[in-house]
């Protein structure tokens, strides 16, 4: 298998190749940004953002004290919409810019790549905004003094939301990431066996550094997936070091087999 031509052009033209790709992804991702900030407007994205925090509102509403939070927090949520509708685009210019310089067998890993981490990405993004965020403000809420009077800032709220979300989304990104080290052979299965209690560990650390409430809560609600999806790596890269083995061992027997009819031993040529 040999790489396409593409692969070989001069240096200053890949820099050329490189430039229009960004510029492309930048265009899409402004675009993106004006579908967000009109759906933003015209569909009350704010509102379904809120819902998980409006069980606990006692009717009242998020505030916000400076006039300009509310257009930061459209802002944020149109960034972030643009970012998910500019995704395809940005990935179809990464894609074209590297596809030339891999071979074939690598092409066909990076497709199911991609369609996994997008999968991954919106199940955390799920999780999070379904299940972990409205455990998460009924855990810290429900430890509210009858003393004390909330009043949650709307921006302190999202931002919260928001980053809780992606660190989901991003963090189910593991077994995608474990997959790519065993597929390049940096990692191996019994690597990831031998470090499974260091594995648990580290998912509780993780989980309290990256769950932005820092409660027992939300920790655990991020460490526990994390760690049944290092699981699945294990199992991932196992099958992906199988399958190597079998190809290996494939190639080597069809080089011998060329190698026989191209030089015939002795019982051969007695046949």
């Amino acid at each position: 298998m040999q790489r396409s031509h593409n692969a070989e052009m001069p240096f200053l033209d890949h820099l050329e190749e490189l430039r229009w790709r960004i510029l492309w992804s930048l265009m899409a991702l402004g675009v993106g940004i004006a579908i967000g900030f009109f759906l933003v407007l015209k569909l009350d994205v704010i509102g379904l953002l809120a819902r998980p925090i409006t069980p606990f509102m006692e009717g009242q509403k998020l505030v916000f004290t400076h006039p300009g939070e509310p257009f930061g927090i459209t802002m944020k949520v149109s960034f972030i919409i643009g970012i998910v509708f500019a995704l395809p685009v940005i990935a179809y210019q990464v894609w074209a810019f590297v596809s030339p310089a891999l071979y074939a067998r690598e092409k066909k890993i990076v497709i199911p790549a991609l369609g996994g981490a997008t999968l991954l990405f919106a199940g955390g993004v799920a999780l999070a905004y379904f299940v972990v965020l409205p455990l998460t403000l009924r855990f810290l809420l429900g430890l509210q003094s009858e003393s004390l009077q909330s009043m949650i800032k709307a921006s302190d709220y999202f931002g919260f939301a928001i980053t809780m979300s992606l660190a989901f989304g991003l963090t189910f990104e593991l077994p995608i990431v474990i997959v790519a080290l065993t597929a390049l052979g940096v990692l191996s299965a019994r690597t990831l066996h031998r470090f499974r209690r260091h594995a648990v560990v580290l998912c509780f650390v993780g989980g309290a550094v990256i769950t932005p409430g820092g409660d027992i809560m939300s920790m655990s609600a991020l460490a526990v997936p994390l760690y049944l999806l290092y699981e699945v790596s294990i199992l991932l890269a196992t099958i992906i070091e199988r399958k190597r083995e079998r190809r290996i061992a494939r190639e080597a027997a069809e080089d011998r087999a060329a190698e026989e009819a191209e030089h015939p031993g002795p019982r051969s040529l007695m046949a």
